[in-house]
């Protein structure tokens, strides 16, 4: 089994369960590798992604940076050590968990945790599969992608420019500002943001012309 086996069960289920399956929500990553590997195949009849991380080594290195893994790295690991140390007995016969709550990184956490409970042989191994830039020609269905190259979750010289115009169902949106999942507009941004308005505007196409597109 992969990361990406449960995705592929769930959205299989849930969209025998719901007249609109394409509005179910997936972390980014896993639903663009799900998309990758299964193609036309899919149920769901379209996809948007935001701030996703095509490359999960450079998404890695850029977390590692000294000021980003003060602000962002070292807490999130620590997040990560909460979640799984709850249900510590469920792991301690297949990792070590006194190693995995000595991570200092997110990289060290996936090396010592979350690589070893999805039976890969290597964090590399791990982090080749979960790069979703790999798989994304193989997309098969309309898919909206919005990236801004100012993430440091997602660094611009590794979004898959190149790839994503060799793919015509893929459309890669990039903005000059707008960090990891903010797209923040105006001086005083309280309503909704760039991000909101994108998405409105594609559900809507998908809603009024996707049967164009089959």
């Amino acid at each position: 089994m992969t990361f990406i086996t449960p995705v592929t069960e769930i959205i299989t289920y849930c969209s025998l369960q719901l007249q609109w399956p394409s509005k179910l929500f997936f972390p980014r990553m896993l639903l663009l590798n799900y998309l990758g590997k299964i193609g036309s195949k899919t149920p769901l009849m379209a996809a948007a992604t935001f701030s996703v991380g095509w490359n999960t080594f450079a998404c890695s290195e850029s977390l590692e940076k000294p000021l980003n893994w003060l602000l962002f790295n070292y807490y999130l690991t620590t997040c990560l050590q909460s979640s799984v140390n709850k249900h510590r007995h469920m792991f301690v016969k297949q990792v070590d968990m006194d190693h995995v709550m000595k991570a200092k990184s997110i990289r060290e956490f996936d090396k010592r945790f979350t690589s070893v409970m999805f039976g890969y042989r290597t964090i590399d191994d791990y982090y080749t599969d979960a790069s979703p830039s790999r798989r994304l020609t193989s997309v098969g269905i309309p898919v909206l992608c919005l990236n801004s190259v100012d993430d440091v979750f997602s660094p611009s010289h590794a979004i898959p420019i190149e790839t994503a115009k060799q793919n015509p169902n893929v459309a890669l949106v990039l903005t000059s500002y707008g960090g990891h999942i903010g797209f923040l507009e105006g001086i005083w941004p309280r309503q909704s943001t760039y991000m909101d308005r994108v998405f409105k505007q594609f559900v809507q196409a998908m809603v009024e012309h996707g049967h164009e597109l089959s």
